[in-house]
Order: structure tokens, then C-alpha cells, then sequence
């Protein structure tokens, strides 16, 4: 089994994908699955989303070289320009865009490099939930530092559990980054190109950040990051990896379409409205803790049958959400893991979801927790709990 944590599907029932479209994969056994975790978010359109492809088959055929170094193609620039209409004005307007290797933690790294070469700082910081977004860091460096050379947050700490930092938690923190001249780096990785309801997921908020981490859902499936970052900060100093044309083209291609047909809208309305739906699951298993999240980036924090704590001791039976993960697979139904100790059952279905779609997966999913409840024995648990009421 793979670690939850790390965002990855854990093995418990494998599936040997042959056939994806949409929200639908389909296994070498011949059954389907409805697929509620996108790539870890990185397909926003779903699997092999007639746009992308399209978009992919052109460059192909117009024998143009997939990779180049120094050199801006029509691709690139085609890209860039799209990126640029989806950019919070404040943004947008003064705006400069580097490409990076998008493999690990190079699209952070980058931002931080960009930030200390322009602030001649070394250290940055992220806030904690200590903070509170009160000081941060930024009323009282430590004394053998100045202030810090950035501020790198996330809108939502998706993998730690899907954990939105509250907007008046941000606007301070904005402006006390703001006050004292230091730049704030906004990553969204996890939740760009409308996965919350919004294009990005810091415009929530109203803040307008001075750095973006872009990456996943902007290659439209392929592997693309960049940062994109306000002029003033740019040092001279670029990069050598300009992008994979065809991740480029597809990007082009997703970021228009999410706009055009207005995915973030229809996100942030159908996630309220399987939010509202998801919460009843509370009033029927005492299982099921805290469910947030926003748009279609979604967290049901699980703990024991008994209240405790969701974690299983070693070589003993599985946690409360990985039973929970595994009942799912059984019911065609694919879900990731979130949280330090895996104990958040995270749903990231693709942007162009149906309201039929969803109801087949809460359905899936409230049959999964029920089993999940009565236990080994098929026997209803204690505590008064109420048969599952379809959501």
C-alpha cells in the first residue's frame, strides 16, 4: 500500500486501467470505475477530453519539435497568452511567466529562488495554524535574520487533509506581507484552473498574490509547471526548460475551455451543493467527523467507530478511511487519502462532473461508509444510528 499521505491511491483492491474518458475508467476485468481523484486534480477536464487531445494531435501534426531551449514557439506564446486572460487583474497587468520543470518541488523552489535573488533575503516562511495569520514570522524575525525574503502559502492544504485557510486569515496575512515589503507566494498546485469554485483559488479571498505556483491542472493531463510572478521581481536570470509543447498545447487548450464554459461556476455550485449533501452523512454514522472543502475539492475526515482516533495499529485492520477506500473500489468507485495520518477521504471529481454523476458517487459512497460501520458481522452498529439515507 502507498502512502495516503503522499496523495497517491492506496492498493487495496488493485485496478489495471485499460480505458479512461470522462469521470469513467475502465479495468482489464472489463469493470468501471467512476474516478473521483483526476490525477490528483491534474486532469480538470477528466481523462482523455476530446479539447486536449485535439489540441495534442495538432502540434503533432504539424511536425513542430516537442522540446526547445531559448527559443519561444507559437505554443508557447499561445499558452501564455490563455494563462494571462485567467489571471487576477491585479495580476495580470504586471505579469511576467517562467517555465519549470515540473517534476517534485522545483515549481516552489523556483518561486523561492526568484524571491531571495530579488529581496537579497534567504529565509522563506510558511504560515502555521499557530499563527493565525496574526504575525507569521513577519512582526518579530528572529534576531541574526532580517525579514523574510518570501511568504509561501496554499489556499487550501489539500493533502494535509483539505484544510482551506479561512479569507480574513489571508487579507491579513496580505497585508502584512504587503506593509513590510514582502513578497507572497500563492501555490496552486492543488487547486488551480477552477478545482474551488474559483479560476484560482486565492481570488476566494480578494488577495492578489505577488507570486503564483502553477502546476498539475495547467497542463490539461500532461506534466507543465510554471510560475508566474510580478515584473518588479524579475532578476535578469531565466530558465533553460521552456515547457513540453504538447503539454502546452493541451494546457491552452483545458485553461480556455474551463473558462469559455465557466467550470469554475459550475464547480463552486454543484461542490455547495454535495457539501450540504455530504453533511448528512454525519447525522447517520458516527464515523464520519468534519466535511469541508470547497468547490470540487472535498475532505470527509473519518475517525473510529467509537470516536477515537482514525488509525490503525500495525499488522492490525485497516483505518476507518482506508475500510472506507477499499468498500469504495468494491463499489466501482475511486477515492484518494489525504491528511498526515490517511484519515481524510478526499474527493477531486473532474470539473465537467454531471449532478447525475455525483449522486452515483455519494450513493457508492454512503453504501461504503455504511458497510464500513456495521462491521465484519453485517450487524448495524451501536449509538442509534439511522439506516443510510440516500443522499
Amino acid at each position: 500500500m502507498r502512502d495516503a499521505a503522499a496523495g497517491t491511491v492506496a492498493s487495496v483492491l488493485p485496478v489495471v486501467p485499460v480505458r479512461a474518458r470522462g469521470l469513467t475508467i475502465e479495468g482489464a476485468d472489463g469493470r468501471r470505475y467512476l474516478d473521483c481523484v483526476s490525477g490528483a486534480g491534474a486532469l480538470p477536464l477528466g481523462h482523455n477530453h476530446p479539447v486536449a487531445l485535439r489540441a495534442i494531435r495538432e502540434v503533432l501534426d504539424t511536425g513542430a519539435p516537442l522540446q526547445v531551449a531559448g527559443l519561444t514557439t507559437p505554443v508557447e506564446e499561445a499558452f501564455v497568452t490563455e494563462l494571462m486572460r485567467t489571471l487576477p487583474p491585479g495580476l495580470a497587468d504586471r505579469a511576467r511567466v517562467r517555465f519549470c520543470d515540473p517534476a517534485g518541488k522545483n515549481p516552489v523552489a523556483t518561486a523561492a529562488g526568484l524571491v531571495r535573488a530579488a529581496t537579497g533575503r534567504t529565509r522563506v516562511i510558511r504560515p502555521t495554524d499557530a499563527d493565525h495569520g496574526a504575525g507569521a514570522g513577519l512582526t518579530d524575525p528572529r534576531p541574526e535574520e532580517a525579514l523574510p525574503a518570501g511568504m509561501l502559502l496554499e489556499p487550501v492544504r489539500s493533502r494535509d487533509g483539505v484544510l482551506p485557510t479561512p479569507d480574513a486569515v489571508l487579507r491579513r496575512l496580505r497585508r502584512g506581507t504587503a506593509e513590510r515589503s514582502v513578497p507572497l507566494i500563492v501555490d496552486e498546485t492543488e487547486t488551480g484552473v477552477g478545482r474551488t469554485g474559483a479560476f484560482w483559488a486565492v481570488e476566494h479571498s480578494g488577495v492578489v498574490p505577488d507570486i503564483l505556483v502553477l502546476s498539475k491542472a495547467i497542463g490539461g493531463g500532461l506534466p507543465l509547471a510554471a510560475v508566474v510572478y510580478r515584473e518588479d521581481l524579475h532578476t535578469g536570470e531565466g530558465s533553460a526548460f521552456r515547457g513540453n509543447q504538447l503539454a502546452m498545447a493541451a494546457g491552452a487548450a483545458t485553461l480556455a475551455h474551463v473558462r469559455e464554459h465557466r467550470l469554475a461556476e459550475h464547480a463552486a455550485a454543484l461542490g455547495g451543493r454535495t457539501l450540504g449533501r455530504l453533511r448528512g452523512l454525519a447525522e447517520d454514522f458516527p464515523c464520519v467527523g468534519d466535511v469541508r472543502g470547497l468547490g470540487l475539492m472535498i475532505g470527509i475526515e473519518l475517525t473510529a467507530p467509537d470516536g477515537t482516533a482514525d488509525a490503525a495499529p500495525r499488522g492490525t485492520r485497516l483505518g476507518t478511511a482506508a475500510a472506507v477506500q477499499r468498500e469504495c473500489l468494491r463499489r466501482g468507485l475511486i477515492v484518494d487519502l489525504a491528511g498526515p495520518s490517511g484519515n481524510v477521504v478526499r474527493l477531486l471529481p473532474p470539473l465537467i462532473v454531471t449532478e447525475e454523476q455525483m449522486s452515483a458517487v455519494l450513493d457508492r459512497l454512503a453504501d461504503a461508509v455504511q458497510a464500513v460501520e456495521r462491521g465484519p458481522s453485517g450487524h448495524a452498529p451501536p449509538h442509534g444510528v439511522r439506516a443510510a439515507r440516500r443522499l
